[in-house]
């Protein structure tokens, strides 16, 4: 194999752990997002429900002022009844006391109508608070665990970017900007060995030749299908890989 893949493999194999750890980092964070989601929506909520209620104690003032009015109208016309001998004038008077009342007790109907709909509506307004102090006191716990699982996240990635760094200053140039470029493309292992005369990548069967030229290691080989670079693995170095790809596979399941 050629010798200057060893230090790329060993490069690839921190920026796999790294690809990993930014995607789980973007989990978290998904998670934060909806926990503020969650938060958000109920707050909004709340915050809807009493300028509703708000609304609806303004419109019940109103009426009261209404049916309080139509009252006092109903005692002027009793007193200006009392006052009036003349049949014809008592009559229209009762008259409209008679169309008076009926207006009182239709709007005190829907006044309360409107008492009975405040009433439902505070209660659903203390339900919501509720679910949202319940909401906001189990987020605490959880928005703490997820930011503290992005810190250690964080610190493990700083981490493997100084051993990283450390090895790209020993790699071949040209090749790690070919590696890097390919890298940039799959977001995948990039390097790769044929297994059983196949690309270990995309899997699909190579010819004698191609085997071949891999096997000599005198040049950097692409896979003609998916242009990663295929290697021999059969040296310590990358048996070590190999195994630590296994290793790392077997956690991922765990």
């Amino acid at each position: 194999m050629l010798k200057a893949l060893n230090i790329i493999l060993e490069i690839q194999e921190i920026d796999m752990q790294m690809i990993q750890l930014m995607r789980l980092k973007s989990d978290r964070q998904k998670d934060l997002a909806n926990i503020h989601a969650i938060k958000g929506d109920l707050v909004n909520q709340v915050e809807a429900k009493k300028l509703e209620i708000a609304d609806l104690k303004k419109i019940i003032r109103l009426m009261e002022g209404d049916v309080s009015d139509i009252k006092s109208k109903i005692k002027k016309l009793e007193s200006q009844q009392n006052a009036i001998k003349k049949v014809d004038e008592f009559n229209a008077l009762s008259h409209e006391m008679s169309q008076a009342d009926r207006e009182r007790a239709a709007k005190e109907q829907r006044l309360s109508e409107h008492y009975d709909k405040l009433a439902a509506e505070e209660d659903a307004l203390k339900s919501l608070e509720e679910r949202l102090e319940t909401t906001l006191e189990n987020n605490k716990i959880l928005e703490a665990e997820i930011n503290e699982s992005i810190s250690r996240i964080n610190a493990e990635g700083r981490v493997l970017k100084v051993q990283r760094d450390e090895l790209v200053g020993h790699a071949d140039p040209e090749i790690f900007r070919i590696y890097e470029r390919l890298l940039r493309n799959k977001r995948d292992r990039v390097v790769v060995p044929i297994e059983n005369r196949c690309c270990s990548g995309c899997h699909i069967m190579l010819t004698a030749q191609d085997e071949n030229l891999v096997r000599k290691g005198e040049r950097i080989v692409f896979c003609e299908h998916c242009s990663r670079i295929h290697y021999w693995p059969e040296s310590e170095a990358l048996e070590g890989a190999n195994a630590a790809t296994k290793q790392r596979r077997r956690r991922a399941k765990v």
